[in-house]
């Protein structure tokens, strides 16, 4: 197993969703960087593996990541875990993958737990295309620059939030995406997981009523393709029909397949736009 990084999930929550072949992994690495080494040491006692730990986390990942790299290099065998789930997604192992494809060393993941996709599965929402943004930025003007872009997702959208901040977070999407179908999943594979399902709306209000613990996962559906045609239609609304019309001529087409176009825009017949242009020209 030398000079190797081996990603290994973690339970979210319960530790039995560990696979057989990450406990195996750990046994055999030289050495384990956990992003708490004093969270992933009660997971290391309750499964009797005694490999030594090194502390890799957000505030050391580009120095201690260079380390790592070169411990590998000389042949050391580096299993990478986080708090919880896989390493890798919304954490600093991204920065130690980074560096070690850089440097050449084989990088390899050991699928398991992931609270994105188990709030997904259980949302109730569409799962066949999704986006996940993880935690919104803390800093107002990209998390507002964030949100602009997220309102017109069609895909589902999958977020992460803290409890103190989940009111906060669900008012801002309510504000910026309008009052969609949401998810919020909490406490995930233990023992008081939830799944409370409602608009985004009605959502609000109850955790402003009941407050929220354990960390959560939102779910949000994207905007659907009918409320994008609308949107259009009522911008082209907003412009003259005359000049509308101008638009398609200007690049070659004769009326017959102009007011074919300016009707497909609006949403409206033919015949309604050749009315409509009679009364503009009288």
């Amino acid at each position: 197993m030398a000079g190797m990084l081996y990603l290994c999930a973690t339970p979210i929550g319960n530790l039995e969703d560990i696979t057989l072949r990450v406990l195996q992994t750990l046994r055999d690495v030289d050495l384990i960087a956990a992003e708490d080494t004093r969270n992933s040491i009660k997971l290391l006692n309750h499964f009797d593996i005694h490999t030594p730990m090194t502390s890799y986390h957000e505030y050391n990942k580009y120095e201690k990541a260079s380390e790592l790299v070169e411990r590998m290099k000389a042949g050391c065998s580096v299993a990478c875990v986080t708090d919880a789930g896989t390493p890798g997604i919304s954490d600093p192992g991204e920065e130690l993958v980074r560096q070690c494809r850089e440097a050449g060393i084989p990088v390899t993941s050991l699928p398991g737990a992931c609270a994105c996709v188990t709030a997904l599965t259980i949302s109730g929402l569409p799962t066949r295309r999704f986006c996940f943004e993880a935690f919104l930025p803390a800093e107002k003007k990209e998390r507002e620059q964030i949100l602009s872009e997220l309102a017109g997702e069609t895909r589902t959208i999958v977020l992460y939030e803290a409890p103190h901040r989940l009111v906060r977070t669900l008012k801002e999407l309510q504000k910026v995406l309008g009052n969609r179908k949401a998810s919020v999943c909490r406490e995930l594979t233990k023992r008081h997981e939830t799944v409370y399902a409602a608009s985004l709306e009605e959502m609000t209000a109850h955790f402003e009523e009941e407050e929220p613990r354990g960390e959560c996962v939102i779910v949000v559906e994207g905007k659907s393709r009918e409320q994008i045609v609308q949107e259009q239609q009522a911008q082209w609304a907003q412009m003259p029909l005359a000049k509308h019309m101008q638009q398609y001529q200007k690049q070659g087409m004769d009326r017959k397949e102009a007011m074919k176009a300016v009707a497909k825009d609006r949403g409206i017949s033919k015949r309604d736009v050749y009315q409509a242009l009679l009364q503009e020209t009288e």
